[in-house]
């Protein structure tokens, strides 16, 4: 490529032999026709290869499509296009007095890219962001679009897709009635004796955080909304000023807490949509599991916390309800999800990953598609029951392989 291309933090340089950005729909059906090899990237917030096209293909961005985000308020839903990302699109939606109902903890990735990797936020009644999708639109291998709706037998295969079967040009989502949000923040939750199941369903959303250097958590996060009753937290001590999750960064670039109560999208991020969270200077792992393994599971990370403290940034721990897309990590299973984002060293990082891996091994941990992770694909092929129907849909969408790059390929035995 004559430019260079990185992912978000830099950590990931792509090899594609161009980078495009069409500005129409006509191009891109163009560009997709024309070329051996093609993958999408969203706001390059992953953390692998999963968007490298290999040295022979192209990178391509939705980006530059035009914008829409088009609300039907009777209906309740929106088709917003594949380049949109959710800060604009939750913007848009509240404007028409509705909402989604979950979102991520950075409002500044785009739609398309989350749905496709099973990116998710909070909440033991919350499934991953792609259980908003009613609808998705593909342009596939010859240039044409395919439109793959709710009820199609290939829909739970189609939106956690890993961009293997073509181009997301638009999703139409479910929405709901615009709610408001209270975000609590307490300190020094013990690890010892935790009722997990009462703290995660304690609030809405519900976000755990500690940098491990300690049993127990530094931070929990609680986002009540206003239209259901509120509860106590007896658990911990309250916050009595906004904090960041990681311990010695600005709170001002975090959402409103203290019990403001706020509009649900300046509330369910942990960021503010107008502020970069962080540089870049960072990895992230994460790893979904039974949601019924999250004490023993815990108990197994903090009986190697002083490895782990020693390339971490902050650790997360949240919630995820089940949802039935073939692919999704929270596939079938109500889950709880572990996110570790560490500090930006390949070399020293890597070989915590594995311990860490080794450490979970026995609660089958389905690792988040877009992050960093050592698992063999032979070891996850067996994690996901639908697999080979996801096989059969990508040779039908995409007989050539087109959109198959190296980490699919891996992943599918191709």
């Amino acid at each position: 490529m004559s430019e260079t291309v990185t992912n978000w933090a830099h950590t990931i340089t792509y090899s594609a032999k161009e980078y495009q950005r069409p500005r129409t729909l006509d191009a891109l059906r163009a560009l997709v026709a024309g070329a051996a090899k093609v993958r999408v990237l969203g706001s390059g917030h992953s953390f692998n290869r999963i968007a490298d096209p290999g040295p022979d293909g192209v990178l391509l961005s939705a980006a530059g499509l035009p914008p829409v985000i088009e609300v039907d308020p009777a209906a309740r839903t929106v088709r917003v296009s594949g380049g949109v990302r959710y800060a604009e699109l939750a913007r848009a939606v509240h404007a028409r007095g509705l909402a989604l109902p979950n979102m991520a903890s950075l409002p500044h990735i785009s739609v398309a890219g989350s749905v496709a990797t099973g990116t998710h936020g909070s909440g033991v009644a919350n499934p991953p962001l792609a259980s908003a999708v009613r609808e998705v639109e593909l342009v596939v291998a010859d240039g044409t679009t395919v439109t793959i709706a709710r009820g199609d037998a290939r829909f739970d295969g189609a939106v956690t897709s890993l961009g293997a079967l073509g181009v997301v040009t638009a999703l139409t989502l479910d929405l709901e009635p615009a709610f408001e949000v209270e975000q609590r923040v307490f300190t020094e939750l013990p690890l010892d004796g935790l009722d997990f199941e009462a703290v995660a369903g304690s609030a809405y959303s519900v976000s755990l955080f500690t940098d491990w250097r300690e049993p127990g958590f530094r931070q929990v996060w609680l986002k009540a909304r206003t239209d259901r009753p509120a509860g106590d937290f007896p658990r911990a001590v309250p916050a009595a000023r906004a904090m960041h999750p990681v311990p010695g960064m600005p709170a001002e670039n975090c959402t409103g807490q203290l019990g403001v109560p706020g509009p649900w999208h300046e509330r369910l991020p942990h960021f503010r949509a107008e502020f970069t969270p962080s540089s870049g200077e960072e990895m992230q792992s994460e790893y979904l599991l039974p949601r019924s393994a999250a004490v023993d599971a815990l108990a197994a990370v903090d009986g190697i916390r002083h490895t782990v403290a020693g390339v971490l940034q902050i650790c997360e721990v949240r919630t995820v309800a089940a949802d039935p897309q073939w692919l999704s990590p929270a596939h079938a299973r109500d889950s709880v999800a572990l996110h570790f984002t560490w500090v930006r060293d390949e070399a020293a990082v890597l070989p915590v990953v594995r311990r860490l891996e080794e450490a979970l091994e026995p609660f089958d941990p389905r690792p988040h598609w877009g992050k960093v992770f050592g698992v063999p694909s032979a070891v996850l092929r067996g994690r996901y029951a639908r697999l080979d129907d996801f096989r059969a849909l990508v040779r039908t969408l995409d007989p050539t392989g087109k959109f198959t790059n190296a980490f699919v390929a891996d992943l599918l035995d191709a």
